[in-house]
């Protein structure tokens, strides 16, 4: 059985318009709502419209991370499948990820095919077609390099290895999520599903993308694209994500290429006159010095544990090499270095 757990904070106006659409396409599994403590009458509108809903209510907002693994302790289904609040499914959503899981035991985790809901004929910037990762720490996904983001044109109709799938709308076994230790709570938000599905394909696990199901995103429905505080929490994350999961014989060439691209990024948002965001950079670099020896056991565990050193999807080249110097900014134009070896892949038909 699966449930479909959606974490919600002060999101009453992404449930009144998107949850709806959840409850008429979604049969066969229960349909939980796991609230963070709002205050903007969401749970209550919740019990008076669709009192079919599960709802699990805590004292306050323990974030993403946290206000996951708590909920998730207390639901015993085969599937878990992490929902945002600000997603529209669509009929029959939930059959090929099932199926597909069903059929492969190999495969800890799987996400749709992620569309814009503002623009139905792109992809969406959180997911899109299934994420990888270069060797510096940069996410990407088919359909979305940097902020480079395609039309849906059928390119990506493929079930497809990924590196991570997006916590937007990601399917997961509950023995694989809890055997990887589930997320890191001290993530608050941003890229804990990333640091999860690492750990889970060093351990010699498949993560996938499945288009023959498609849902639309809005995105940026709990901080904004230019919020400061999503700024440090992205380079913050990232930097313990590498710390905790990158190989010993790459990892200190990473952390000190890091520094500097991150000093970079940020002397781009002062000329871009974002002082607030370049702060939070410099925080966020800060924070993570501080508080590295914190993970330090996280490390050692989680590399005692890898069996599969560099898996499919992490990328051994510079994805900014590659969009800056060479002018590639699709994925198709990088695939052969995301995929050095070439996989089988299996089209729609």
């Amino acid at each position: 059985m699966t449930s479909v757990v959606i974490l919600n904070y002060n999101g009453l106006g992404m449930l009144q318009k998107y949850l709806p659409s959840v409850i008429e396409y979604t049969k066969k599994a229960r349909i939980i709502v796991a609230d963070n403590g709002s205050s903007d009458k969401s749970v209550e509108w919740i019990r008076n419209r669709y009192p079919e809903v599960e709802l699990i209510c805590f004292d306050r907002n323990y974030g993403f991370a946290q206000g996951y693994n708590m909920a998730l302790q207390s639901i015993d289904t085969e599937y878990y499948v992490l929902l945002n609040s600000d997603v529209r499914v669509t009929p029959d959503w939930l059959a090929p990820l099932e199926t597909y899981m069903d059929g492969h035991s190999e495969c800890a985790a799987c996400q749709p095919k992620i569309l814009s809901e503002a623009d139905n004929k792109k992809f969406e910037y959180a997911g899109a077609a299934g994420g990888y990762l270069d060797i510096f720490g940069y996410p990407f996904c088919r359909g979305r390099i940097m902020d480079n983001i395609e039309e849906d044109n059928g390119q990506y109709n493929d079930v497809t290895e990924l590196f991570w799938a997006t916590g937007a709308c990601l399917m997961i076994r509950k023995t694989d999520f809890w055997n990887a230790g589930g997320f890191d709570n001290s993530f608050f938000a941003h890229q804990e599903e990333i640091d999860l599905c690492w750990r889970i394909k060093a351990r010699g696990k498949s993560i996938k993308y499945i288009p023959e199901s498609t849902v639309y995103h809005v995105g940026g429905g709990s901080l904004n694209y230019e919020s400061p505080l999503k700024t440090k929490l992205n380079f913050r994350n990232n930097a313990i994500m590498l710390y905790k999961n990158m190989p010993v014989g790459s990892y200190w060439y990473v952390f000190l290429s890091r520094i500097f691209l991150d000093w970079t990024a940020a002397l781009q948002m002062m000329i871009q006159n974002k002082p607030e965001n370049a702060m939070a950079v410099f925080r966020a670099q800060l924070e993570f010095c501080r508080t590295r020896k914190n993970y330090s056991e996280d490390r050692k565990h989680n590399l005692q544990l890898t069996t599969v050193k560099y898996p499919i999807g992490l990328m051994r080249h510079s994805l900014l090499f590659q969009l800056m110097i060479r002018r590639k900014k699709i994925f198709s134009q990088i695939e052969p270095l995301v995929f050095p070896q070439k996989q089988k892949k299996h089209r729609l038909t």
